[in-house]
């Protein structure tokens, strides 16, 4: 498994699925933004779906905060906008907005090393920084759905740390207490916490 963080991200051009309409996308043509690009395995599956709807739940949260959500699976962007148009009461992911890429022949999964030996995706998640450089990756076995709140999390806390030079410590959630890199302010830290 190949760990990408602190690398550029491998850069791809597809077909990507958004609201019923299909276009092309490069991702080098997001640079300013930051990136999710998570993958699942495939469409009209099981876990899947639950994951696109949460994702989207959540979509406002991630779009004010500049980040573009990325679905990608191995499926043709035919199958997308089939799924697409499937209603919820029918296991399908009627309602969900952001870009799905159809990465027939699994060359995108490849090129981030979650490509399983049965061709599908791994359940990889990766949070790209508008430099184009992998800040954080998650990567989940197949029946594992992942947690939307840590993608959310992990996209606020890189952003704290960009516009403050502090770090953040475990559990860290917005609005709450960050640290400096010195012993004294982890000092501090570790006493308030705990008192």
């Amino acid at each position: 498994m190949s760990v990408l963080v602190g690398k550029e991200a491998p850069n791809f051009k597809t077909k990507c699925v958004s609201k019923s309409e299909c276009n092309d996308i490069e991702l080098k043509n997001l640079r300013g933004k930051y990136v999710i690009l998570f993958f699942y395995p495939l469409d009209f599956t099981f876990v899947c779906p639950t994951e696109l709807h949460a994702f989207q739940d959540v979509l406002e949260e991630f779009s004010k905060n500049n980040c573009v959500l990325l679905g990608c699976s191995v499926d043709s962007h035919f199958s997308h906008l089939a799924w697409l148009n499937t209603p919820k009461e029918k296991g399908g992911i009627q309602g969900v907005t952001y870009g799905l890429l159809s990465d027939l022949g699994g060359h995108i999964a490849k090129s981030y090393d979650v490509l399983a030996p049965e061709g599908i995706a791994y359940r990889g998640l990766f949070l790209i920084d508008c430099e184009g450089i992998v800040r954080h990756q998650v990567v989940n076995d197949l029946p594992l759905g992942r947690s939307v709140e840590e993608a959310l999390r992990m996209l606020l806390a890189l952003q704290h740390t960009e516009k403050h030079g502090e770090v953040c410590p475990a559990n860290w959630k917005q609005g709450r207490r960050a640290i400096t890199t010195t012993t004294e302010s982890v000092a501090n830290y570790l006493t308030a916490v705990n008192a």
